[in-house]
């Protein structure tokens, strides 16, 4: 899998995912602490609400962004991102309210909507070999894991020597470095938009195609599954370590690295799991795995509300969680290549990209609000619901033998 990384262009570019992850994984462990700090046994409260505003910046932005830009070369528009969000991460620790938390966080999201979308519509044209795609891809999973695994590890051993403020520095950094990264890399020229087609058709061309296609469709209901999952992690996991197990800072790190760990021990065996087995079977396995890990969460919860989460119990169903949207979200984007054209590839990715953060919308405000207001229990119990129901649906509107359409990479290089 590593003999990707011969290629420079993704070289680069994965190094730059790489840095970008590891400052945004710190920002994810020092804002789930500054919302502790700030509220208590409320914490859940304010970070499901930063996250919710997360992704209606995700669900708002992306499209328009992407339709607006379509001409704008990816260099410039990548850079422009991580600039944007260097500028805004070290104002997180001046911060003393929630709805300050809310601001900067839409802001510094909005970029990242700006960013993550062009960046997974440029892979396939920098590795156009499907087996080359596959592998980039897998290493692009434990890119995202980092985030949740080795961030969160490095988080941990930071707060030993420094207070979580500082960690917000460190995203800073990550940022600048990808910036820098970006600038030094050669990418694949991309057609110019046909600007004659109105802009409301521009902005909503993804989600039609993606609408239009069985395989597509599944994909969406699946979204649902990963949503589910991810949001109890992220959103609860502060709540479940000092209020149910009794912890410190470090362990909410901890167990954060573990989910990611789950997810990291899959990415890296699914390349050569994809060159026997159909996309399809691998993803409804994460459907069904997902399902298990948030109902065995719920089963101890509502056991004992009061304190009945152990942390051998947490490890292995955080482990089972990781590793369960890995097997969704790994192969996801074989689908959206497979599925669209040059000419409308960045439209599909964006529109993916927003559709499934529409999902952790919902799935956040439940973690979030649910679980501070009904208790936890409910809140585990609601996601578990609406994984099943998901994967269901996803079973029953993907089709065995999708049709698949092979798009004609385009040449060139920006200079």
């Amino acid at each position: 899998m590593l003999e990707i990384l011969r290629n420079r262009t993704f070289r680069r570019l994965f190094a730059a995912q790489v840095v970008a992850l590891v400052g945004t994984g710190l920002l994810t462990v020092a804002l789930g602490l500054l919302a502790y700090d700030l509220a208590g046994a409320r914490a859940g409260v304010v970070l499901g609400t930063a996250l919710a505003l997360k992704m209606v910046a995700y669900v708002l932005v992306a499209p328009v962004i992407s339709a607006v830009t379509d001409r704008v070369p990816r260099r410039a528009l990548l850079v422009g991102a991580d600039v944007v969000r260097a500028a805004i991460a070290p104002m997180l620790p001046f911060v003393d309210q929630p709805w300050q938390i809310y601001v900067l966080i839409f802001a510094l999201q909005s970029a990242s909507a700006t960013f993550t979308p062009a960046f997974q519509s440029v892979i396939p044209s920098v590795l156009v070999d499907e087996e080359d795609y596959t592998r980039g891809l897998s290493l692009s999973r434990l890119a995202y894991d980092l985030e949740s695994l080795l961030s969160p590890v490095l988080a941990a051993a930071l707060l030993v020597v420094m207070t979580y403020n500082y960690l917000f520095l460190g995203t800073m950094v990550g940022f600048v470095i990808s910036a820098s990264l970006v600038v030094a890399t050669a990418l694949p020229v991309i057609a110019p938009a046909d600007r004659s087609v109105p802009l409301v058709h521009r902005i909503t061309l993804g989600s039609r195609v993606m609408s239009a296609r069985p395989t597509l469709r599944g994909l969406l209901a699946l979204n649902l599954v990963v949503a589910s999952a991810t949001g109890l992690v992220l959103v609860n996991t502060v709540v479940y370590v000092h209020d149910l197990l009794g912890d410190s800072n470090t362990g909410v790190a901890v167990a954060l690295g573990l989910y990611g760990a789950g997810s990291m021990l899959v990415a890296l065996t699914l390349p050569r799991m994809l060159d026997r087995i159909p996309d399809r079977r691998v993803m409804l396995t994460g459907a069904v795995l997902v399902p298990i890990g948030l109902a065995a969460t719920a089963a101890l919860l509502v056991a004992d509300p009061g304190r009945s989460i152990g942390w051998v119990a947490l490890a292995v169903i955080w482990l089972a969680l990781g590793a369960g949207t890995s097997l969704i979200n790994t192969p996801s984007a074989r689908l959206l290549r497979s599925a669209s054209e040059p000419a409308n590839r960045a439209a599909v990715f964006t529109a993916q990209f927003s559709l499934s953060h529409a999902c952790f919308f919902v799935t956040y405000t439940i973690a979030g609000w649910v679980g501070a207001t009904a208790g936890q229990p409910s809140a585990a119990v609601l996601l578990t619901v609406l994984a099943t129901l998901a994967g269901l649906v996803a079973g029953r509107v993907w089709p065995t033998q999708p049709r698949q359409i092979e798009a004609v990479p385009q040449k060139g290089c920006e200079r």
